[in-house]
């Protein structure tokens, strides 16, 4: 009985589509990634990044860390910083819904909104970092992030499906879980396809991006992506209320863009075994017009 909330990370339920997959022949399951200590697939990445910088020496209890995350990433690494006793600022775009921020600053954590979007507070932390001797996670570029779910998530899906699966779905904003996941399940089998879920032109859909070359995440590696769907805003919010209502999972608009993207995919294929992501809980969006 000596469990930390640390150890509470991870391995989180799979649970089967009772409502939304009309295909017979094709079983779609949620990963509930909401369950998290943390309530999003964030925590994973937050732990296995600090943890390391820890044990390598990078940081210590009087490094000034400062991260650019458009909210669930911020949220788990103020949790996990409040635990090691480390003090950090978050940079948001200004967009952010206020629960977003209130629990960043609940666990003590600095919170800066900036006015540019994702891009901008990512450039507001690079300079910081170069100018001001702050410490950046950087989990765009940071291996411990994708790397956090090649030793979790991945393994997770595989033995829960009892080795079955044959498609993933996740979206992507940093890539790190479609990354990490990918990698593991194509060791395991390499005829499990990867879909990465992508927004339309011009569509906003918060923790799904179709980024800029000058911003592409470095730890993104096109080859362990097998195909991407793209989906709409509209169909990312619809689907987002669909899931709650019909399946019972409250969940933000990121999660109802892949499952979306999944019901698109479980419509063409013959047979199979599809694994998506729900990567957070919907009550932090309740002040947004998401459920409205």
């Amino acid at each position: 009985m000596n469990k930390t909330l640390i150890d509470q990370i991870g391995n989180t339920p799979i649970v089967k589509s009772m409502a939304l997959n009309t295909n017979p022949n094709v079983s779609l399951y949620f990963k509930l990634e909401g369950n998290n200590p943390g309530g999003s697939v964030k925590d994973r990445a937050a732990y296995n990044m600090i943890k390391t910088a820890l044990d390598t020496k990078q940081i210590d209890a009087s490094s000034k860390l400062i991260e650019a995350t458009s909210g669930n990433t911020g949220i788990a690494l103020a949790m996990i910083a409040s635990i090691y006793k480390l003090n950090i600022e978050l940079v948001m775009p200004d967009t952010a819904t206020k629960e977003r921020v209130q629990t960043m600053r609940a666990y003590g954590a600095t919170v800066t909104l900036h006015p540019e979007g994702i891009e901008g507070a990512r450039d507001y932390a690079v300079n910081k970092v170069e100018n001001e001797g702050y410490f950046s996670f950087n989990q765009f570029a940071n291996n411990d992030n994708w790397k956090a779910h090649y030793k979790t998530t991945g393994p997770e899906i595989w033995r829960d499906t009892q080795g079955t699966i044959t498609h993933f779905v996740s979206a992507m904003g940093t890539t790190g879980t479609i990354m990490g996941t990918s990698t593991f399940l194509k060791a395991q089998n390499k005829a499990v396809k990867i879909v990465g879920v992508q927004p339309t032109e011009g569509s906003k859909i918060p923790g799904i991006r179709k980024w800029p070359k000058a911003y592409l995440p470095q730890i993104f590696d096109a080859s362990r992506v097998d195909q991407t769907i793209d989906v709409s805003k509209e169909e990312a919010i619809e689907m987002t209320r669909r899931l709650a209502k019909e399946e019972g999972v409250l969940a933000g608009m990121s999660s109802g863009g892949a499952v979306a993207a999944a019901l698109k995919l479980t419509k063409e294929l013959k047979s199979g075994i599809v694994v998506c992501i729900i990567c957070d809980r919907g009550d932090r969006y309740l002040s947004s017009e998401l459920f409205v």
